[in-house]
């Protein structure tokens, strides 16, 4: 039988040609939640009017009117609907009293059917009205266990009789058909101009039914004026997305850290980190949201063990709670962390039938070891919260106190400021609010990285959003075209990217079909490269390949690369843009594809250099992968390319960004860049020797294990340049990159500060004192050994003059600790490598690798350095380093004592003076 939503939708409309209606009654729309329901009659405003969904082993068909169970013109629809949710064909069919007609009907057309007060056994069929005290404990159990339920209302005249603020729980229909994700409203449904559907309907993007949500919230902030989450972790950002999720508390950038919904029968309330429900500061909000979930019940709360704070802060209010390790059947509140979902599927039952759950994690920390996995995909948190409407996003918000939000603020929801963004576009959303705009694009950009296929209720937003697209088209922009953050381009930037990520055909979005076949785009070509990696991370290896923007890579290799954890990655642009008050270019340009399959298809609707990700420790040897689509990029490789080859390549390439190779550093840059050097040996073999300087001085093996990467682009996340891996820097900086000229007259001192901090390690650094300042020790000692540039010539802070003045003023001001920092903190290097040498430093960073424990405290660490320099030296620098202002421990000086008195200590002279 046909499980999937688009066979269901098939199998229910088989033969169906047109909506006859009667014309009496006046149905209600009908609302969808949750991941299993789908539309099957939907008007031309978007509402709602028939839906089927399913829940545990049984399913169900909704009619929002029970006039239309009973309706001759609606048999062919009926018979197929019985046909669908009958566990066996040709079974018996109950239907209860209140549709005693429909019995009738059915027996007319061949159904064997009875009137039954209950369903009569644990399967079948039952057919019933949505006003019938539905006992929903037994049907729920009859639908979860196999059985079909046909059920048909409208409750817009019952909140006309008992009120609206109870509809969703209370309504009786409601009462069983909310667990699959349907439910009945007080909105009155328009059956005029209604059309036969060929394939699923989208489901309407607005919510339009009574209830007001916003005494939910006003219940869970009451008595509350602010929110303190500097709780000692830091935060999540939260996506609400479910047409029955809230938010409740927001930074002062629209970032969410506290949501809630209603799902099903129950209800959930989400943190964006564990310690929000540990932290008595959050003490009156977590009382508040416990409360709510009971719903005004006494019963029993669970907590999980590793929430002990949260049980001590319930306890304390005599509350009935108690700790256990899983959820069990007799809670009425379960309270646990989001990093396991091993209780996925219970949990969301237990939320659907009723109960109430408080779940607090942040997926931040999942998303950094987990490289190339969507974290709102699979995050554990995610995979019990995304079904409910809500999600952790990876992206971490401030810790701070945050008053209430606003009721402007409250009523954020992602799928209003999408509908607002639509409505708007053709006054180019001039008029929606700048932080909804801002917020939209994150939201939405997370949203779409939510699994959707075969789900109907992500599926008809992703149909949306290509709608949207195709009719406005890519903004553009670029370094003479930027765009603000908060504006309408940046949120279609970042909806389009993940839009494409997230399968759509990247041809259509880019326009591309108006000039090339995707198809026929390029020939296969195989590349040859090292799959050994035996560092200790995951190393890029270029395939010397570019993928043309708005393309697909089929990407081919063999079982054991498929086996082996590989990545490919299109784009090496890696930095996120998303915090960028102006952009530049798309926050985001870069996407990574588990290499999973041994054929996989991989794209970028910005297209990029084409890279193989080796994990570490991968020891596949030489590896064959073929890639269609790919144009060859400039790409040399110094000591395998010839200068010929080089030339052509440079010449013929399509690709707008090349690189430059050695074993030891790979640059990166616009081919325009590239093709004005005419022989890359020169430069590259001066790069080998700074990069041969470097590894000698922080004691690692040459050539490097992976090589460094430098990356120019157009904007980057911070500073002029900053390190990592890849280094970026921007346009600005290339041509001193490559000038080897100027390299040897004028230094190069901001890439080489960049590798001297990607050389920094925990054990002898201490943050934030030598972040800016031990890394200069790499700078100084290349341009003296390798350019032959003196340090008082290699950078300006280093003439004799000012080195003079920064040592005085930092004693004058009593040598704090808290100024010992860049440019004062790297004299106290400089004095000690001018006395010592540079052997010393280099023995002490070949010392670090092997010691298996280093304190973490920068007192500590401070210590161990002055301890083992000083053996190093066979001097005593506890003078030299008091004199700077170092802590040192008694029990260090006491021991340092015994060895010989430094006479040649630059800073007697100071302290002598004042003396």
């Amino acid at each position: 039988m046909a499980t999937k939503p688009t066979d269901a939708f098939q199998a229910l409309m088989a033969g169906v040609t047109s909506w006859n209606l009667p014309k009496g009654p006046i149905p209600c729309e009908l609302l969808l939640t949750g991941e299993a329901a789908f539309p099957v009659m939907v008007n031309k405003q978007g509402q709602v009017l028939l839906a089927a969904s399913s829940y545990g082993r049984g399913r169900l068909v909704v009619m929002s009117h029970e006039g239309y169970l009973l309706d001759a013109g609606l048999t062919p629809f009926l018979l197929n609907a019985v046909r669908w949710l009958q566990p066996s064909i040709g079974g018996p069919v109950g239907v209860h009293p209140s549709l005693k007609n429909l019995v009738t009907v059915l027996q007319g057309n061949g159904v064997q059917a009875e009137l039954q007060p209950a369903p009569g056994g644990p399967s079948g069929l039952y057919c019933l009205s949505a006003y019938v005290d539905p006992m929903p404990a037994g049907l729920i159990q009859f639908l979860k266990g196999g059985g079909g339920l046909l059920i048909g209302g409208q409750a817009w005249y019952w909140a006309s009789q008992h009120g609206r603020e109870q509809l969703l729980t209370s309504f009786p229909g409601n009462q069983v058909t909310s667990v699959a994700g349907v439910y009945f409203t007080d909105t009155y449904g328009d059956t005029r101009q209604l059309k036969v559907s060929k394939k699923v309907p989208k489901i309407p993007l607005q919510v339009r039914f009574g209830q007001d949500l916003r005494k939910d919230q006003q219940q869970l902030l009451e008595g509350i004026s602010e929110l303190d989450i500097a709780t000692g972790g830091i935060p999540s950002r939260l996506l609400v997305h479910g047409p029955l999720a809230f938010p409740l508390g927001f930074d002062n950038s629209l970032g969410c850290f506290l949501a809630a919904a209603h799902y099903g029968r129950g209800r959930v309330v989400v943190a964006a980190h564990e310690n929000l429900l540990n932290s008595p500061k959050m003490g009156p909000f977590v009382l508040n949201a416990v409360r709510w979930l009971a719903k005004g019940q006494e019963g029993k709360i669970g907590v999980s063990k590793d929430l002990q704070g949260l049980h001590t802060l319930l306890s304390g209010h005599e509350l009935p709670c108690s700790l256990q390790p899983q959820l069990t059947p007799d809670v009425l509140v379960y309270c646990c962390k989001a990093y396991s979902d091993k209780e996925a599927q219970q949990l969301q039952e237990f939320v659907a039938e009723g109960g109430g759950l408080l779940i607090g994690g942040q997926s931040w920390w999942w998303a950094s070891q987990h490289p190339g996995r969507s974290a709102v995909a699979g995050y554990p948190g995610n995979i019990i919260l995304n079904k409910l409407g809500l999600s952790i996003l990876p992206h971490c918000l401030k810790q701070g106190c945050f008053p209430v939000p606003t009721p402007d603020m409250l009523s954020y929801h992602f799928r209003k400021a999408l509908s607002q963004f639509w409505d708007l576009l053709p006054q180019r959303g001039e008029n929606m609010e700048k932080n909804w705009q801002a917020s939209l694009g994150a939201d939405g950009a997370g949203f779409l990285q939510i699994p959707a296929e075969g789900i109907p209720a992500y599926e008809s937003l992703h149909r949306l959003l290509r709608k949207m697209l195709r009719e406005v088209g890519l903004p553009a922009v670029s370094k003479e075209n930027p765009v603000s953050r908060d504006s309408r381009e940046a949120a279609l930037l970042c909806l389009a990217t993940e839009l494409a990520h997230a399968g759509t055909d990247c041809c259509r979005l880019t326009q591309r079909m108006d000039k090339c076949t995707c198809d026929s785009w390029g020939h296969p070509i195989t590349v040859e490269i090292n799959g050994n990696n035996p560092g200790d991370s995951d190393c890029w290896v270029s395939t010397g390949l570019y993928l043309p923007n708005g393309l697909n890579a089929e990407v081919s290799l063999s079982e054991t690369a498929a086996s082996a954890g590989l990545k490919m990655q299109v784009g090496c642009h890696t930095d996120n843009l998303t915090s960028a008050s102006k952009l530049s270019r798309a926050p985001v340009v870069t996407h990574k594809c588990c290499m999973d399959k041994t054929q996989k298809s991989i794209t970028s609707l910005w297209g990029g250099l084409l890279y193989v990700i080796l994990p570490k420790g991968s020891q596949l040897g030489p590896l064959s992968i073929t890639i269609k689509r790919a144009v060859p990029a400039p790409y040399f490789k110094l000591g395998k390319t010839s200068l010929e080859e080089w030339r052509h390549k440079v010449k013929e390439s399509q690709a707008p960004w090349g690189e430059l190779a050695t074993d030891n550093i790979i640059l990166t840059m616009p081919s325009a860049d590239l093709r004005k050097l005419g022989d890359p040996q020169p430069v590259l073999h001066l790069w080998d020797e700074m990069m041969e300087a470097i590894s000698r001085l922080a004691a690692q093996p040459f050539p490097f294990h992976r090589p460094e990467r430098i990356v120019a682009d157009v904007q980057i996340s911070a500073g002029w340049m900053h390190s990592g891996y890849p280094i970026m820097c921007h346009l600005q900086s290339v041509q001193e990159l490559i000038n080897e000229t100027d390299m040897r007259h004028k230094g190069l001192w901001g890439a080489i500060h960049e590798l001297g901090h990607n050389q920094q390690r925990h054990g002898w650094e201490f943050p934030p004192h030598t972040t800016e300042a031990t890394c200069n020790l790499w700078s100084v000692y290349v341009h003296e050994t390798v350019l032959g540039i003196p340090r008082a010539r290699a950078h300006p802070a280093l003439n004799p003059a000012e080195r003079e003045k920064r040592v005085k003023t930092h004693l004058d001001k009593g040598a704090p600790l808290r100024n010992w920092e860049m440019w004062t903190a790297l004299e106290t290097y400089l004095q000690l490598q001018e006395a010592f040498g540079w052997d010393p430093f280099t023995q002490l960073f070949a010392d670090y690798q092997t010691f298996s424990k280093v304190p973490k405290d920068n007192a500590d660490k401070m210590n161990l350095w002055l301890r083992k320099f000083s053996e190093k030296v066979q001097k005593n620098l506890v003078p030299f380093f008091e004199a700077w202002g170092w802590p040192i421990h008694k029990e260090v000086a006491a021991y340092l004592a015994s060895l010989p008195e430094w006479q040649g200590n630059p800073m007697q002279k100071y302290t002598s003076a004042k003396k």
